[in-house]
Order: structure tokens, then C-alpha cells, then sequence
């Protein structure tokens, strides 16, 4: 193998194993030896590549910040309205948070750790990505037809306020998927959308909207519907802890 590419095989375990290390223990508690063992490469590689642990940090939000920079591209590029493509960005988006620890391990970085990558700096990016997106392709002023045909009207004519739902609603995700991992997978983040097209424009019908509560299972008790606890079928959803930065 020629010795560059074995150079960038090293550096790119480095920075697995530093994500892996953080999200099991946080930063602070994350040690240079331990990051290197779990690479199963020699300290003294660890500091040819990284002269500190604040500069592996550094590489793990870079490396983090370039697969989320992939996402959003897919999402500027897409061909489709805005919602369905925002659909499609957080189906992408929580696909590779869950099997990318590297970006797990990014976004849950502190903004005084490494700035960048806070919940406040992701809300601004994407505000501004869907707001780029439903101003570009033209979406205001016209339906678009969903995947099952069905044609979502009263389309909003402010995409200000529509880039702000769909802000929240990814936000909300990737606060509720550090909890429960169920809120990250595809049929999860489908059958919210399918909420969301019934009010497209993100306007006071999206507001209104209360989702029907999920059907108890066959021969079983009725459930309550308790404060703060929402449920639809297949999952569950108990109020989220909001954390940054722990492990897990």
C-alpha cells in the first residue's frame, strides 16, 4: 500500500476512533491513548497526525461539518418543491447520523468546544438553506403533488415563515433522535411529512393541526393521551431530555 494512502487510512481511524471515544465519554473525559488503542495505531502515529487533543477535536467537527455540507448540497440540488425535498434532506440527514459516528459525534459538539456546529449555528444554516431553496425553484403561489398523488393546496405565500417550520421540525429531530434513536429512522420521519403536507405553507393549518392519536393495539386498552406525550403507530415518544456533548 503506498505510503500516502496508508497516511490518510491512519488519520481517518484516528478520527473514527476520537468520535467513537467522545460519544461514549464526552470530550473532557476522552483520552489520547485510549483514542489511539481503540484505532489500534501507536500514540507516536496519533501525534504525527494530531499535535493535541483540541486538534482532533478540530478534525472530528471538520470531518463532521463536510458530510453535513454533503446533505445540504443534495438538498439545493434536488429538482423537487420544497417540503418533499425537505423530506428527503432529514430522511439523508438522520440515515447518515445514524450510521456515521463522526457526525453523531459533530453535532453534539459544544459551541465552546468547537464553534460551528451548535444547535443555534444548525437552525441559521438550514433557516437559510430552505429559504434558498423555496425562493430558487419557485415554490410559492402553487401546489405540488405529493408521492401518493395527492395534491396539497392552500400553498403558503410567505416561504419566510415555511423555512422556519421546517427549521423546527428538523431541529425538534435531531433533539428527540438523541434520546430514541427511533425518531432518526425513515418511516418516522415519513409519517411526520405526510402531517406536514396537509399545510404545505407551514401557515395557520400547520399551527392547528393536532395529529389523531394512534389506534391501541388489537384486544388491548385504550391508552390517555398524557401531557406532552405524543404517540402514533409503531412508536412511542416519551419528552426528551435535551443534552449536548454527553455520552451516549
Amino acid at each position: 500500500m503506498p505510503t500516502q494512502h496508508r497516511a490518510i487510512q491512519s488519520r481517518q481511524a484516528l478520527i473514527r476512533s476520537a468520535a467513537e471515544t467522545f460519544l461514549e465519554k464526552g470530550v473532557p473525559a476522552a483520552g489520547m491513548v485510549e483514542v489511539s488503542r481503540r484505532a489500534r495505531l501507536s500514540k507516536g502515529a496519533l501525534y504525527f497526525h494530531f499535535s493535541s487533543k483540541d486538534d482532533l477535536t478540530l478534525a472530528v467537527h471538520d470531518s463532521a461539518l463536510a458530510a453535513l455540507q454533503e446533505v445540504e448540497s443534495a438538498l439545493a440540488r434536488s429538482p423537487q418543491p420544497l417540503i418533499p425535498a425537505a423530506r428527503d434532506f432529514a430522511v439523508e440527514l438522520f440515515g447518515r447520523v445514524q450510521s456515521d459516528p463522526v457526525l453523531r459525534a459533530g453535532l453534539r459538539l459544544r459551541p465552546d468546544t468547537v464553534p460551528g456546529l451548535g444547535i443555534h449555528a444548525l437552525e441559521h444554516r438550514w433557516y437559510t438553506l430552505f429559504l434558498d431553496k423555496a425562493l430558487a425553484n419557485g415554490a410559492y403561489g402553487a401546489a405540488y403533488r405529493g408521492d401518493a398523488g395527492d395534491v396539497a393546496a392552500n400553498a403558503d405565500g410567505e416561504p419566510q415563515r415555511t423555512a422556519r417550520l421546517l427549521t423546527t421540525v428538523v431541529a425538534g429531530l435531531l433533539h428527540l433522535g438523541t434520546e430514541d434513536h427511533a425518531w432518526w429512522n425513515r418511516e418516522a420521519i415519513i409519517g411526520m411529512w405526510s402531517r406536514l403536507s396537509a399545510a404545505p405553507g407551514g401557515g395557520e393549518a400547520a399551527r392547528d393541526h393536532v395529529p389523531a392519536a394512534a389506534p391501541a393495539p388489537q384486544g388491548a386498552p385504550e391508552a390517555t393521551p398524557r401531557s406532552g406525550v405524543t404517540t402514533r403507530p409503531g412508536l412511542t415518544v416519551q419528552p426528551a431530555r435535551i443534552r449536548c456533548d454527553a455520552p451516549g
